[in-house]
């Protein structure tokens, strides 16, 4: 894998890649208006925004911007679809191929083959194994303060440029960059968002694998798992990435953060983890509840359909049966099995 990144931006741009990119961006939303309204004209459509990545004269279009609540209040920003298009892209061609695989493989977040549930059980293995070498040991348990708000634009930029030598796809990472205003925080609800907030968290994983010497060090997006072997390694290590982060990042750990013994367990990524089990978090039962006995208010009054409502319980079941959920999943679905 090349260094830096030279020389491809041209090649990339074309008719069939971009086509690509669409059905990808498409993906259940096909019943979006937004979406229909470019299929209408998706020759049209394609070909014009062909013609200015080619040119360099694209710009990016503006956001709606809208409240999520669950599992906490967040502002979600997203872009009109034909942006989506350009991100998925962008991302496809530039970022999977050439930044991913100088990410370390105990980074889970938007990456194939890992995700929530492969990083709960390498971390569970890793507490057994901890348990084994250490009888007892200390957990680290990090979250960044309002991370994809604080991410500074300008250190990303500089991080992005070291890499990137093609002056062309420079140029689209700053429109990209700039769609949103301020030098502070990237939109919440971009593809490219997410991948640029692994990038810049990975100046995080180097400095922690390979200076601090990190040897169980877990991270999805902004929340970060280290066992240490006992106390004084876990602070120091603590207090290490603290001013890391800080001076190199401009980001800090918010009140979450904490030291621990491994017999309380942890909390990460939606379960409960210690070395012999992986639970559902009380939270998670909770809010799916109080969302079976919304459905049943809403479907009455068309203001949602079955579908939906299949597709919200399937994939919360996806996301329980990685733990030891049995008994859970027969008392709220009477599911066998």
């Amino acid at each position: 894998m090349p260094k830096t990144i030279r020389n491809v931006y041209d090649e990339a741009v074309s008719f069939e890649n971009l086509l690509l990119a669409h059905k990808k961006a498409r993906c259940g939303k096909r019943e979006k208006k937004k979406v229909i309204l470019v299929e209408l004209l998706l020759e049209q459509e394609l070909l014009q925004l062909e013609k200015e990545l080619q040119n360099c004269t694209y710009k990016h279009g503006g956001y709606t911007t809208f409240k999520i609540y669950q599992p906490k209040e967040r502002i979600i920003m997203a872009s009109e679809y034909i942006d989506r298009i350009v991100h998925q892209w962008y991302v496809h061609h530039f970022i999977k191929p050439y930044f991913v695989p100088q990410f370390i493989n105990t980074s889970y977040a938007c990456i194939e083959g890992r995700g929530m549930h492969k990083v709960s059980k390498d971390l569970q293995l890793a507490m057994k194994q901890a348990k084994n070498k250490w009888s007892n040991y200390y957990i680290v348990k990090m979250d960044i303060s309002k991370y994809f708000y604080n991410i500074d634009k300008r250190i990303l930029w500089n991080i992005l440029k070291k890499k990137i030598k093609d002056k062309k796809l420079l140029w689209l990472t700053r429109v990209i960059l700039l769609s949103t205003e301020g030098m502070l925080g990237l939109p919440l609800g971009n593809y490219t968002s997410q991948m640029f907030a692994n990038i810049y968290l990975n100046e995080l994983d180097q400095f922690a694998k390979h200076i601090l010497k990190c040897k169980h060090y877990y991270r999805y997006m902004d929340d970060i798992v280290i066992l240490c072997e006992n106390k004084e390694r876990a602070k120091n290590i603590l207090n290490d990435i603290s001013i890391f982060l800080g001076g190199n990042l401009k980001l800090t750990l918010n009140s979450k953060t904490s030291i621990f013994k491994n017999i309380q367990g942890v909390n990460f990524c939606g379960y409960k983890i210690n070395e012999y089990r992986l639970k559902i978090r009380h939270t998670s039962k909770i809010r799916m509840k109080r969302k079976l006995k919304s459905y049943t208010k809403l479907l009455g009054e068309g203001k949602i359909k079955i579908p939906d409502i299949q597709r919200s319980i399937a994939g919360w079941l996806g996301y329980v049966k990685h733990a030891d959920s049995h008994d859970l999943r027969n008392s709220m679905f009477y599911i066998e099995g």
